[in-house]
């Protein structure tokens, strides 16, 4: 069976719905302070915070009102060049956001409806980012890690 991210994460709330939580997709690396992610997410006290980080334009974009998400774009073409990077903070009021079914995203689905509810923050992340979707990124990752370069390394 195929269940789509939105779908993955209700299906989890029985485990999450006890207080505040983080989530990633696992795909990206950059070096988040999650400290710092968390400290913000709980300034702030709406239901969602996402990392914003500024990759090629070929990701989902974020539309900004000071720091609060007015809209989710997936895949945008254009605009101020912001994108969600994948390293996320949740209050488990944004179980309420999804309908359990398979079908539901997590990005279409929720973040769009946080933002529309003004329920989604950015915490903006101007230092490196980089995702892993294709052999080339994997490439590009291992040569950084293989140099000793790798930006996202926090720790000797």
């Amino acid at each position: 069976m195929r269940t789509n991210t939105g779908g993955r994460l209700k299906r989890l709330e029985p485990h999450l719905s006890g207080g505040t939580f983080m989530l990633t997709y696992g795909d990206g690396v950059a070096p988040v302070q999650l400290h710092d992610l968390l400290a913000f997410h709980k300034s702030h006290g709406r239901l969602a915070t996402v990392t914003a980080v500024r990759p090629p334009a070929r990701f989902g974009g974020l539309i900004f009102k000071g720091d609060a998400v007015t809209e989710f774009q997936e895949k945008p073409q254009i605009g101020e060049g912001w994108i969600n990077g994948g390293f996320m903070v949740f209050e488990p009021g944004v179980f309420r956001y999804l309908s359990g079914g398979d079908d539901d995203s997590l990005e279409s689905d929720m973040l769009t409806r946080l933002a529309a509810d003004g329920q989604l923050m950015a915490w903006r992340h101007g230092e490196f980012w980089q995702c892993m979707d294709t052999l080339r990124e994997l490439r590009l990752l291992e040569q950084l890690w293989a140099s000793g370069a790798a930006p996202w390394k926090l720790w000797p």
